[in-house]
């Protein structure tokens, strides 16, 4: 189904029953084929309020079966045909509990996926591309998703309004700028920040500490985004480091938890199979609350190499790999999973007020000095 052709990438698994729609637009799915676990994909349709980025970085889909006719009173159309005119190719009539345990037990396999409407496949040139793919590890897929040029957001979260509909709102009178670093940041941990009181300035994954501190932000956001953290830290980690010897507020989510930790001098390694779904409980050793969460990562941070000045603040109750840190000696933290609940529940939306509540700490010392 979708379009025709055939695209190369690594095969992950989701478990996430809904969101559908904004897993295939998160840009973090660069390089990656998709299989669901939800059998039934397809069932809200298609909508332009609910994309993650103007185009969809995942490479394709694999499904259960065939994608359902549209059932929602937001739909505007058919999901297959926004595979089609997105380009993206999708398989359905797979055994995917199969597949899931093969890649649960055997890793994220490189793989390849293709479509042709007259069934005309060159079977061994198209596991020669599988084959020739070389791997997420090295790649640095941030600089292919992230802004070309610097922009304002100012759209909030979705919400209803009084006489009975709903869109994104736009809050008036941001109290802090905050400058977002787009690895491959979806729209609604943008729309968080706008409502949490921010204006926002994204800037390109290779933005200067220079030009950062041009414009003049009360914070700093490190993104969610593709690829090994370690290729994109060639360039990012200098300016991180930068942005944390001026003591302005940093926040990080996914990525750019990632990212963090590396100007740290830690380290990060590929996991075998990632963690994939709006269903993964996270334990905040801060407060002792399980969160649970929505995810979509293939690498993690080794808390063992991070310096005696960082504190381990999330934990998977999965794997007990890391999900948080944050620094005891300057207002910086972050956290591996998606606190803005696209998809997913809202249970770590308290993570954008416990960066505003940092930002405002900041400003009042300043003012005080």
């Amino acid at each position: 189904m979708g379009a025709d052709g055939f695209a190369t990438g690594e095969l992950c698994f989701n478990t996430s029953m809904t969101g559908y729609q904004e897993i295939t637009t998160d840009p973090s799915y660069a390089g990656q084929i998709i299989t669901f676990t939800f059998p039934h994909i397809g069932n809200t349709g298609i909508n332009m309020q609910d994309v993650e980025t103007r185009k969809p970085s995942v490479r394709g889909m694999v499904l259960r079966e065939q994608i359902t006719t549209p059932s929602n009173w937001r739909a505007a159309g058919h999901l297959e045909d926004w595979l089609e005119r997105s380009n993206l190719i999708g398989l359905s009539g797979i055994d995917t509990r199969a597949l899931t345990i093969r890649i649960r037990d055997l890793g994220a396999p490189n793989a390849v996926i293709a479509h042709d409407r007259n069934g005309a496949f060159d079977l061994d040139a198209l596991k020669a591309k599988a084959k020739e793919w070389p791997g997420l590890e090295g790649m640095d897929l941030a600089k292919d998703v992230t802004c070309p040029v610097a922009y304002e957001w100012s759209e909030g979260i979705w919400k209803w309004y009084p006489n009975k509909h709903a869109a994104y709102a736009r809050p008036a009178g941001p109290k802090h700028h905050v400058v977002a670093i787009d690895y491959g940041a979806k729209h609604n941990i943008l729309r968080c920040l706008v409502s949490a009181g921010c204006r926002v300035t994204v800037v390109p994954a290779s933005t200067s500490a220079e030009d950062i501190f041009a414009l003049k932000p009360d914070g700093v956001f490190l993104s969610n985004g593709p690829g090994d953290p370690a290729a994109t830290g060639v360039y990012s980690v200098p300016v991180i480091q930068a942005v944390l010897e001026s003591g302005i507020p940093l926040f990080g989510i996914c990525l750019g938890h990632q990212m963090l930790a590396l100007a740290l001098g830690a380290k990060t390694a590929k996991m075998p199979r990632g963690h994939r779904g709006a269903n993964h409980p996270v334990k905040d050793l801060l407060s002792g609350k399980v969160d649970i969460t929505s995810q979509n990562h293939g690498f993690h941070v080794l808390p063992a190499t991070l310096p005696a000045s960082a504190e381990v603040t999330h934990v998977s109750l999965f794997d007990g790999s890391n999900e948080g840190l944050r620094l005891k000696d300057k207002p910086a933290f972050s956290v591996q999973y998606h606190p803005e609940a696209s998809p997913g529940p809202h249970d770590s939306h308290y993570l954008f007020k416990r960066f505003i509540e940092m930002i405002e700490a900041h400003k009042a010392s300043r003012r005080a000095a």
